[in-house]
């Protein structure tokens, strides 16, 4: 799943993309609330971690914005901030959640696991089509209840595949969740990913197959004997 970090501090946010990555969450980064806003544009996120202190606007403004346009996307506010009066007013404003620096990676990656717990949100703890189970949080594959250990993209890709619950996943969206805004995507590398993961699926013995959909993208179906 991809997350929006909208955070002005280039190292606290090379920290932030490395501790979401170790936690199963990719991510992409703007540092004001005008590039939040054309980011938002250009794709749908499963959450948002957002500064308040920016140097263009307070966060707060986008907040405001995306509840008033009716986005729910759960939003996460990450601040120095952190009197009672100022945790108040981001709830009220419409943040799901609230976690004052200096923090703990730990606490914010299940923050936000809990966050896209929530009904009708994103991310359940496990995911499962045929014989094929995910854990989202530990990011362990099982394969007929056998732990498997695939690498950090093919398991993303899976993931896609699990959620979509046996419909199509379109290569656009493969390739958006996979690199986001800032990746560079090369001409073939979803096909790549997709051939591999095909092959640890046969290898490890799944009841599940992924086919390729010329034009859109590729299907997952569970084959039974």
């Amino acid at each position: 799943m991809r997350v929006l970090l909208v955070e002005d501090n280039p190292e606290l946010v090379s920290l932030l993309v490395k501790g979401l990555s170790q936690g199963g969450l990719a991510a992409d980064s703007v540092g004001t609330v005008g590039d939040a806003r054309l980011a938002l544009v250009a794709m749908k996120y499963a959450a948002i971690v957002l500064d308040l202190g920016l140097p263009d606007e307070d966060g707060l403004a986008l907040l405001r914005e995306m509840r008033r346009k009716g986005d729910a996307t759960p939003v996460l506010v990450l601040t120095a901030r952190d009197g009672v009066t100022d945790r108040v007013t981001g709830l009220r404003e419409g943040a799901d959640d609230y976690l004052a620096k200096p923090f703990a990676m730990e606490e914010l990656v299940a923050r936000l696991q809990a966050l896209l717990r929530r009904p009708g949100t994103l991310l359940g703890r496990k995911l499962t089509f045929g014989n094929v189970s995910l854990d989202t949080e530990g990011r362990q594959v099982s394969v007929g209840g056998l732990a498997h250990a695939f690498p950090a993209r093919e398991t993303a890709v899976l993931e896609i595949f699990l959620r979509r619950g046996g419909n199509v996943a379109p290569k656009r969206l493969l390739e958006d969740h996979l690199f986001g805004l800032s990746g560079e995507v090369g001409s073939n590398a979803v096909e790549v990913y997709v051939h591999r993961l095909r092959k640890m699926l046969s290898d490890a013995g799944a009841t599940v197959k992924i086919h390729t959909v010329r034009g859109v993208g590729y299907l997952m179906v569970e084959e039974k004997s």
